[in-house]
C-alpha cells in the first residue's frame, strides 16, 4: 500500500524526502498516544495564507500540552517555503496545504510526560483540494450529531479519533460535514463546531458563531471573518447558539483552511433558509466568499 502513495515532499527532523519513504519510531508518543499537535497552512499561488496567525495557534497548542516549541517562526517559515517549492517542482501545484505536526518524541510507553525528550517534527505539502464549483454554487449538505468528543477542543491535537468518527457519520449519508451539538446550560443543546470546520449561522443579517471556549477550536477564520464582516458592513457576533437557532437560521456556513467559507444548504435532509432562498446559498455567503477571495490576494506571505 505504501508504494501507492503519491510522491509528495515531506520533512522529518529536518530531513527532506518523500511521504513514500517517510518513517517514524513505533515508540513515538504521537504514534502510541496521539501525544502531539498539528497545524494546516493553506497556500495560494505559492504563498502562505495568514502564516503568522497559524504559527500563533500552533504555539498555543504546544503550550497547552507542554511540548517545547522546536522552531521559531522564521525556521517554520523556511521549512514551509521549502516544502511549497518542492511540491511545485514535483507536481506543478502552486495552491497547496502545508501540514505541520509536532509530537512529544520517542520514549518507552508510559502515560506520564517524560522530561527532556526531543520533539518529533513532521511536515508535508500536498496540492490544495478546494470545494468544487458545484459545491460553491449549490451549497452542501450536512447532518447533526451529539458532540461526543473530549472537553479540550481548543487544542489542535493529533488525537482525532472522535473527529474521524463524527466525520464518518456524515460520509455515510453522502453529506460533507457533521455539525456537533453539546449539552450544557438550560436552553441547549448548543452548537460547538463540525468535525473539521467551524460553523456559522446568519440571523437577521448578522453572522453569528459560538463563543471561544475549550469545547471548540478557534479557527484562523474566526478573526478573518470578523475582519471581512467589518469591511463589508455585516454585523458579527460571538454568542451561544442553540439547536433551534441553528435549524431556523437564514444561512449556515462552514469555514476551514481547505473549505475557506462554504454554504450549507441542507441540514438533516431539510433545506436551510426561508422562502425563495430556502436550500440555496444566501447573500451573506456570497458577500463573504467574494471578500475571502480578495483576502487571499492580499494576506499571503
Amino acid at each position: 500500500m505504501q508504494a501507492e502513495l503519491p510522491d509528495l515532499p515531506c520533512s522529518i527532523q529536518g530531513r527532506m524526502g518523500s511521504v513514500r519513504d517517510a518513517t517514524v519510531s513505533v515508540l513515538d508518543r504521537g504514534f502510541i498516544f496521539g501525544d502531539g499537535v498539528y497545524e494546516v497552512v493553506p497556500v495560494y499561488d505559492g504563498r502562505l495564507f495568514r502564516f503568522d496567525e497559524h504559527m500563533q495557534r500552533l504555539g498555543r497548542s504546544l503550550a497547552k500540552v507542554r511540548i517545547p516549541p522546536p522552531h521559531d517562526a522564521q525556521a517554520w517559515l523556511a521549512l514551509c517555503r521549502s516544502l511549497v517549492a518542492e511540491l511545485e517542482r514535483r507536481t506543478g501545484a502552486r495552491d497547496a496545504t502545508v501540514y505541520l505536526q509536532v509530537t512529544r518524541g520517542v520514549a518507552l510507553r508510559e502515560h506520564t510526560m517524560p522530561p527532556g525528550l526531543e520533539p518529533t517534527v513532521f511536515a508535508m505539502a500536498s496540492p490544495l483540494k478546494p470545494p468544487s464549483a458545484q459545491q460553491r454554487h449549490e451549497g452542501v449538505a450536512c447532518i447533526t450529531a451529539r458532540d461526543f468528543r473530549w472537553e479540550r477542543g481548543d487544542i489542535k491535537s493529533t488525537s482525532l479519533l472522535a473527529a474521524v468518527m463524527a466525520r464518518q457519520l456524515s460520509a455515510d449519508q453522502g453529506a460533507v460535514e457533521t455539525i456537533l451539538l453539546r449539552d450544557g446550560p438550560p436552553g441547549g443543546p448548543w452548537l460547538t463546531e463540525a468535525s473539521a470546520s467551524n460553523v456559522w449561522v446568519v440571523i437577521e443579517g448578522a453572522l453569528c458563531g459560538p463563543p471561544r471556549s475549550e469545547h471548540l477550536l478557534e479557527g484562523i477564520r474566526y478573526e478573518l471573518l470578523r475582519e471581512l464582516c467589518e469591511d463589508a458592513g455585516i454585523a458579527f457576533q460571538l454568542r451561544p447558539i442553540g439547536e433551534a437557532e441553528l435549524r431556523s437560521a437564514d444561512e449556515i456556513l462552514l469555514s476551514s483552511a481547505t473549505k475557506e467559507i462554504l454554504a450549507v444548504t441542507r441540514l438533516d435532509g431539510e433545506g436551510v433558509g426561508h422562502g425563495s432562498r430556502r436550500g440555496r446559498p444566501g447573500p451573506v455567503y456570497a458577500r463573504l466568499h467574494e471578500a475571502y477571495q480578495q483576502a487571499k490576494r492580499l494576506q499571503c506571505t
